[in-house]
């Protein structure tokens, strides 16, 4: 059974998951390790994690979950295998899959990891953005499971499955290349918005006074942590310019649309683009 677990990364998804476990297997204990002793003081004081520990207590865990940038994630995982037990499990819960895969491809236990990626955040970090039932009807990706330990896969597959995820399996590189679109593409989009904004607003200072709820719900992304985002970015680099060509292509196409006084094809654009109404219905 998973009686010990210890989340690294006391944050926005590590908290997340460290309450909805506490609430769905009242007998685990929660452990927290955090570069930042604020933030495991907070964890503590919010009732998020049970006890504070560090990285020399990971051979008394059950699971372990890395919930830190991907580039940390990157360099720590390899130390954090040769650590563990040969019945404990590491999952990491990283936007991007290939990188992670790729440094203990050839480690002696391999087998005692799992990739995944759960579908579920806000842009909001810390210990205090931490929420219960974040993963409640969330996709949960997870990659090369055939290298995972079938029993301790099935351990981790039942234990997010009372989180309430929904399990969807896929190869680093297909995700890496969706995810892509559908995430990394949405928050470059919202960091671009926000900046062309905020310039603007330097000269025309009641611009947000002007600003919807239409605006405020694109650009919310943008308050999501750098320090997060930039490793990842640069770990997807390929995947995310491919994206973003497309992208600009369609804007560029767009621009030239209204540019050429051509609104039947402006309005042919929006028309074809609202079938996005039925994926995400499909979606919820």
């Amino acid at each position: 059974m998973i009686q010990n677990i210890y989340i690294i990364g006391v944050g926005l998804i590590g908290g997340s998951l460290a309450l909805d476990i506490k609430n769905k297997r009242p007998g685990v204990k929660v452990f927290g390790i955090d570069n930042s002793q604020d933030h495991l003081n907070q964890a503590l004081e919010l009732g998020v994690i049970d006890q504070k520990a560090t990285l020399e207590d990971l051979d008394q865990a059950d699971l372990v979950v890395l919930a830190i940038p991907v580039d940390a994630s990157v360099q720590l995982l390899p130390k954090i295998l040769d650590t563990i037990t040969d019945f404990a499990l590491v999952a990491d819960v990283g936007s991007t899959k290939v990188d992670i895969c790729k440094v203990v491809e050839n480690h002696p236990k391999r087998r005692n990891f799992l990739a995944m990626h759960p579908i579920a955040g806000t842009e909001f970090s810390g210990p205090k953005a931490a929420v219960k039932d974040l993963f409640q009807h969330k996709t949960n990706i997870i990659c090369e499971v055939e290298k995972t330990a079938f029993k301790l896969q099935e351990k981790a597959v039942n234990l997010f499955n009372d989180l309430g995820m929904r399990m969807r399996y896929m190869n680093p590189e297909s995700h890496d290349k969706h995810i892509a679109y559908v995430s990394h593409l949405s928050h470059i989009s919202a960091f671009m918005l926000g900046k062309t904004v905020i310039a603007k607003e330097k000269n025309e200072r009641d611009i947000f006074d002007m600003a919807g709820s239409g605006f405020e719900s694109t650009v919310r992304l943008a308050k999501s942590s750098p320090a997060m985002w930039t490793p990842i970015f640069k770990q997807n680099k390929a995947n995310v310019v491919d994206t973003l060509e497309d992208y600009i292509a369609n804007l560029t196409h767009f621009k030239t649309l209204i540019e050429n006084d051509d609104f039947e094809g402006v309005y042919n654009e929006m028309k074809d683009t609202n079938y996005i109404k039925q994926i995400l219905n499909g979606i919820q």
